[in-house]
């Protein structure tokens, strides 16, 4: 059996805590994800939705991805970290940043998504399977 993962915004208002393995870990390099990181990708580790308990209010902003799907960002009210994403065409999954986590060590890329919007100052490890947009499910 796994450990928890278990993490939450810098000031503590917003916890998580996390049963069992994610589904995947990914670095995303998408226009959207670009700005609310404020650099060139932002990273995510995404989990079934029933296996978190979650603590706490966000803030939460609603946006249209290129798909035409919306999803749902999450941070916090008083100090601002963005925590975690949902989205409304998949509502059992469940997205947090890794820097959200109490160790982060524990992240390990698996792939790009899209790679196509990526720029070269941008330095993903190149080993990492990368993908034009999101892959096939």
């Amino acid at each position: 059996m796994s450990e928890t993962y278990s993490g939450g915004c810098a000031c503590g208002a917003i916890r998580y805590e996390i049963s069992g393995e994610p589904i995947v870990m990914l670095d995303c390099q998408c226009r959207d994800c670009q700005r609310e990181s404020g650099t060139g990708h932002e990273s995510h580790l995404a989990f079934p939705r029933t296996a978190v308990k979650l603590s706490g209010e966000a803030t939460h902003w609603d946006m249209v991805g290129d798909s035409g799907n919306a999803k749902t960002r999450a941070f916090c009210p008083t100090c601002g970290s963005p925590v975690y994403m949902t989205f409304a065409a998949m509502p059992e999954i469940f997205v947090v940043r890794p820097a959200s986590l109490d160790d982060p060590s524990r992240y390990t890329p698996q792939m790009v998504t899209y790679g196509a919007q990526g720029y070269v100052w941008d330095h993903i490890n190149p080993a990492l399977p990368k993908f034009d947009k999101m892959p096939p499910r």
